[in-house]
C-alpha cells in the first residue's frame, strides 16, 4: 500500500496484523532483503542527491540509511536479550533523531549497507532457527509495552520497507 503521507510511504505499522508461519517467512524475506533493497535504492545517488531530505525537516538520505543501520542493529541485540534471559527484559530506548545527528550519520552509505548485510544475516540465521515458543519470547519497551519476536519481526520487515520506500518516493518525486 502506498500513502501520499511522506512520514509514512507505505502507511503506519499496524499492530492488528497476520501472526502465522506465512506471514512469517514472507517477513523474514523481507529482513534478508533489506541490504539489497536498500543498496539498490541509493545506488547512483551523488553527494548532493544523499544529503536531500525524504520530506521537510526529515532525514536526508544518507540519514535515514544510517538509521536503518542503527535501528536494526539495536532490535538485533533486543531479540538475543529476549531470547536468553529469564524473564522478559525492559529494554532501553533511545533518541532516534539524536543519534541521525552524530558524526557518524555523516559516512558514506556504504558503511551502513555493509553493516546491515553483516547483521541482517546473523538476524535471519537466528530467525529461522526459532521454535514456536521462542517466537512467543519476549522484551518489554518502556514506551510501547510488550513485544514478542514474531510480533517484533513484523515491525522491522514493515520499517525496512518503510524506509525503503523514504528514498525510492524520494527518488521519484525527484526524477532520479
Amino acid at each position: 500500500m502506498m500513502s501520499e503521507d511522506l512520514r509514512y510511504p507505505i502507511g503506519e505499522f499496524d499492530a492488528n496484523i497476520e501472526l502465522s508461519k506465512t506471514a512469517l517467512r514472507d517477513r523474514i524475506e523481507v529482513l534478508r532483503a533489506l541490504p539489497e533493497d536498500l543498496a539498490k535504492a541509493v545506488e547512483g545517488l551523488d553527494d548532493r542527491q544523499l544529503s536531500t531530505r525524504y520530506r521537510p525537516e526529515g532525514w536526508t538520505l544518507r540519514q535515514t540509511v544510517h538509521h536503518v543501520a542503527d535501528s536494526h542493529a539495536t532490535s538485533y541485540t533486543r531479540f538475543k536479550l529476549a531470547l536468553t534471559e529469564d524473564e522478559p527484559p525492559t529494554i532501553v530506548p533511545y533518541f532516534e533523531d539524536r543519534w541521525a545527528e552524530l558524526a557518524d550519520s555523516s559516512l558514506p552509505v556504504s558503511v551502513s549497507l555493509a553493516m546491515l548485510s553483516a547483521i541482517h544475516t546473523r538476524w535471519v540465521t537466528l530467525l529461522e532457527s526459532l521454535s514456536d515458543a521462542d517466537l512467543q519470547k519476549a522484551y518489554i519497551h518502556p514506551e510501547t509495552g510488550v513485544w514478542t519476536i514474531e510480533m517484533a519481526t513484523a515491525l522491522y520487515a514493515w520499517h525496512s520497507q518503510h524506509h525503503t520506500a523514504h528514498i525510492t518516493r524520494t527518488r521519484e518525486r525527484n526524477g532520479w
